[in-house]
Order: structure tokens, then sequence, then C-alpha cells
């Protein structure tokens, strides 16, 4: 059976659960991310849409534009925020899940940084991590 992983909101309101490990975790460094964030970056962790479900609360979306101009579908909880994942009509099979609103946040590894060309010049991605300048492919 797959590991099943819990996670949800600032407030509580919004609960989740997807099962299975993640296709790929990234640092995103594009000026979206980092408004989103509120950081130097974001991080997203794709996810199979079929192995993810909510336990409670009735999410809020809105769509924005990427820094690469694809429209993204943003789900948020509308009481405290929260963003918990993107969704992008180019990949409908899968969803950027925010791994910071997940319980236990300790098990999961940053896979490589993209749109570096974006990144904050004060800071130093670790020596070996795979960078890209905007988004691979």
């Amino acid at each position: 059976m797959e590991k099943s992983r819990e996670g949800g909101c600032q407030c509580g309101a919004l609960r989740y659960e997807f099962s299975g490990q993640p296709i790929v975790v990234v640092a995103c460094h594009c000026l979206d991310c980092q408004r989103q964030s509120g950081s130097a970056f974001g991080l997203s962790m794709v996810v199979r849409g079929d192995a993810f479900r909510w336990h409670s609360g009735n999410p809020a979306t809105f769509v924005t534009k990427a820094d690469s101009g694809i429209p993204k579908k943003c789900v948020f909880c509308p009481a405290c925020g929260t963003r918990i994942y993107n969704a992008l009509d180019s990949m409908p099979d899968t969803f950027n899940l925010k791994p910071g609103t997940l319980d236990d946040t300790s098990w999961f590894e940053v896979s490589f940084h993209v749109w570096t060309k974006r990144k904050q010049p004060w800071l130093v991605i670790p020596e070996g991590c795979r960078t890209f300048d905007a988004n691979p492919g």
C-alpha cells in the first residue's frame, strides 16, 4: 500500500491527503513564486491528481499567469489565504502542491532549481544542485 501524507492550510479550515511519492520537488525562483511565497523562491511538489483528495473545507481559486506566460489555477484557503496548490492546463493529470502545507516536511528533498535567472543575488544554491535558467525542457 502506498504511503499517505496529510496537510492543510494555516488556519486548519482545509485538510487534504495524497498517496504515493511526488514526481519531483522544485525550487522555483520566478517572480510569481517569490511574490506568492513572500520569500526568495517557492517550492512546488508535483503530484498525481488522482492521488490527492480533500478531507475538509472548500478551497477558493483564481487564475494568474506564470513568468513563462502559461495560465495557472491557484487553489487556496479562503479564510487564511494559504496556497495549497497550482494547476497548469498543460499538465492536466498533475498539479504543484505547496509542500510547506504538509504536516511533516522532513522527508522530501528538492530535485532542482528553476528560473534561476530571476534568483535573488544574495541566495546561494548548494553546490551540486541542478539548475535551469527558466523552465527545463
